[in-house]
């Protein structure tokens, strides 16, 4: 395989990355990380990530992590989800940015704590904090979408890629996306090579929580 992607199912991090690698028709093979029982933190995972995260990119002598930086490097090989525009291509880094902190963020954290820790280290209030911002970065994306089928410019780029990252996940943690989200959710779903993450990536939900 041209591309190894270090993911696993659950990661909506890692999900944007195959993602965009599965609908550029590359080349690639996952593997898998078993970030539940600690692999990510092992001495042999940090020689590959000294930041322990998942994903991690290998295309013959290059190595990267970060989704975003991920999403760039790939949309540049492959000549797709570009943006068509200087004025654009800084549209797509601001909202990237913006979802790495603010909306990938929070729902990332959140759903962890709810979902894969143990019950009685389940703490409430964190969780209903972390899920208020969630909420609140949603509702910025429900509006940026009025009116709109992608993020930045007339088709989709890796912005959208970028922020669509944890949404297939939503329904585990009970949030309904609106109207302007479900949209355009639906029409990423129905670009060619399109997956689900759990049919994308190794692993099953909620295995090893």
């Amino acid at each position: 395989m041209t591309y190894q992607l270090h993911c696993f199912a659950q990661s909506g991090n890692a999900y944007k990355a195959a993602l965009m690698l599965e609908l550029c028709g590359a080349d690639w093979e996952p593997v898998s990380v078993d970030f539940f029982n600690g692999e990510a933190r092992s001495d042999d995972y940090r020689a590959l990530n000294e930041m322990a995260e998942v994903p991690t990119l290998v295309h013959g002598e290059t190595r990267l992590t970060q989704s975003g930086v991920i999403l760039d490097y790939l949309s540049g090989k492959f000549g797709k989800f570009a943006p068509a525009s200087e004025a654009d291509r800084l549209e797509v880094l601001r909202w990237t940015l913006w979802d790495n902190h603010k909306l990938t963020a929070n729902i990332a954290t959140g759903r962890f704590l709810q979902l894969f820790l143990p019950e009685d280290k389940r703490n409430g209030d964190v969780i209903g904090f972390l899920m208020g911002r969630a909420k609140a970065a949603l509702a910025v994306l429900e509006a940026r979408l009025e009116g709109r089928d992608w993020i930045v410019g007339d088709g989709p780029t890796t912005a959208d890629i970028s922020c669509v990252g944890y949404m297939y996940f939503l329904s585990e943690i009970d949030v309904t996306p609106g109207p302007n989200t479900q949209g355009w959710m639906d029409r990423i779903a129905a670009l060619p090579g399109w997956k689900h993450p759990y049919d994308l990536m190794p692993g099953h939900p909620l295995d090893g929580a």
